[in-house]
């Protein structure tokens, strides 16, 4: 479901539907839950179950006034508050242990890693944790911190039909909303609506006599290359700021799928071919324009808030959620809405954390980019932050690292007997030749750890990840 405002002189605003949006605390207790199957793909990423964190039951219902957001329903309260913080002392026990493993051949030929005590900052382990190294999609940690530190949880995205500059013309303008869907009911998760933006318009237009219009879209909001750096690529669309669906041509929600062209022309098409359903006459094709000066929205859908969409991303490793994420942190950073300015600004607002960037690069928010370059000890830290009672706006960074042996790109890692299975949340990266796993976990001690691995030139991807799982397990049972 999602909110949607009207207004255009004598419309009233009207909120049809009030997002419940929840988040999901980390997990000590295992249960039961019916997730969608995950299978392996390449460049990176993986298929994860689908989105859980909103609903779309019509369960909301209060007004809000116009130019007012709806507020979204808050994150999750502090991770594990129930654990007693405890001293923190480097241990032993646990450099014992992760050494050997460390030193494992399949992990390739340089490693980094960091185990930091969350409630206290302390560094219990370290090797490698300063070296700069390509992260693969644990970069979307640091996508993800920059835009909440940015933006905050409960920002959502608009898209807007305005009256365009011509007579009897509207225009479908873009906000950058990465949940932005066409279908009535997408099989994602909750997001801003074409559906609902479309009955909303024609509503609009009919009260005020008009039953033909001329249709033009305006994606001039983002800057630069629409391509990534890598080019064509199935597991991400072209960047622009009005896409619907993720340009897939079906009903897949993650993984690699020839995606469209033109997302912004296509986006516009099926805009317009909802507009016909609901007895709008629309003349032509749809064609480049910006919307006339001054003009009152006719219609407004708005996306899931950002913690959501943060959730999404790092269950379900989404590249276009990310790159989408870069560029609003560029624009509220006063940076271009650009790669490059996706990481000037992802630069500056993690140095507002107060985090050590020597080193680093944020080429891209995905992680796709063989340029980023981050340190474990940088992930680890990051990881931390989340954690801390003084940064609850980052705690979707947390809420939405996926459950080993039960959600996203983990359901299928360290489960079963495994001591991390439901205790350790992780986010992964793959490149062919790069395995990485940051997260966080429940030592026996009752303490939770922030911990990245990092490595470079393993010989075999699967087993390098059975190696980085072997380590995070370690974290999960050592004293």
């Amino acid at each position: 479901m999602c909110d949607r405002e009207r207004g255009w002189s004598e419309v009233p605003l009207v909120k049809t539907w009030q997002l419940i949006a929840g988040s999901a605390v980390a997990g000590l207790a295992l249960s039961a839950v019916a997730v969608t199957a995950a299978g392996p793909w390449d460049s990176g990423q993986r298929k994860a179950e689908r989105d859980r964190a909103a609903s779309w039951n019509p369960t909301g219902g209060a007004d809000h006034a116009a130019g007012s957001l709806p507020q979204a329903a808050p994150s999750a309260p502090g991770v594990l508050q129930g654990i007693a913080p405890r001293s923190a002392a480097p241990s032993a026990a646990l450099a014992g242990v992760l050494g050997p493993l460390l030193a494992d051949p399949a992990l390739g030929t340089v490693r980094g890693a960091a185990v930091i005590d969350a409630a206290t900052g302390a560094v219990l382990y370290e090797s490698g944790a300063a070296e700069p190294m390509t992260p693969a999609s644990t970069v979307k940690i640091a996508t993800a911190s920059a835009a909440l530190a940015a933006l905050g949880p409960e920002h959502r995205i608009r898209t807007t039909v305005v009256p365009g500059p011509d007579a009897g013309q509207v225009v479908l303008v873009g906000g950058g909303d990465p949940s932005l869907t066409a279908k009535k009911k997408s099989p994602a998760g909750s997001g801003g609506s074409l559906v609902a933006l479309a009955a909303d318009t024609a509503q609009a237009l009919k009260a005020a006599g008009t039953d033909t219009v001329a249709l033009g879209y305006d994606d001039g909001l983002y800057s630069g290359p629409v391509r990534h750096p890598i080019g064509r690529n199935d597991n991400l669309a072209p960047v622009t700021a009005l896409t619907a669906d993720e340009g897939r041509p079906d009903d897949s929600t993650a993984g690699p799928v020839e995606r469209t062209e033109d997302p912004s022309k296509d986006t516009a098409r099926a805009f317009a071919a909802l507009l016909r359903d609901r007895g709008i006459k629309v003349t032509g094709e749809p064609a480049p324009a910006k919307p006339a000066a001054d003009a009152r929205p006719l219609a407004t859908t708005l996306s899931t808030p950002l913690a959501g969409l943060v959730e999404r991303m790092l269950t379900n490793s989404d590249n276009d959620i990310a790159e989408a994420l870069a560029r609003q942190t560029a624009l509220a950073t006063g940076k271009p809405a650009s790669f490059e300015g996706g990481e000037q600004a992802v630069t500056q607002r993690l140095g507002s954390l107060g985090v050590d960037l020597t080193g680093t690069r944020f080429a891209d928010g995905s992680g796709l980019n063989r340029a980023d370059k981050v340190s474990a000890r940088l992930l680890a830290g990051l990881l931390a932050k989340a954690a801390d009672p003084q940064h609850p706006e980052l705690r979707p960074v947390l809420t939405g690292l996926p459950v080993a042996g039960f959600t996203g790109t983990l359901r299928t890692r360290n489960a079963g007997t495994s001591p991390a299975a439901g205790l350790l949340r992780a986010k992964t990266g793959t490149l062919t030749g790069v395995n990485s796993l940051a997260g966080t976990v429940v030592a026996p001690s009752g303490r939770l750890l922030a911990f990245a691995f990092l490595t470079a030139n393993a010989p075999d991807g699967s087993a390098a990840e059975k190696g980085l799982d072997k380590l995070a397990a370690a974290v999960a049972s050592t004293p």
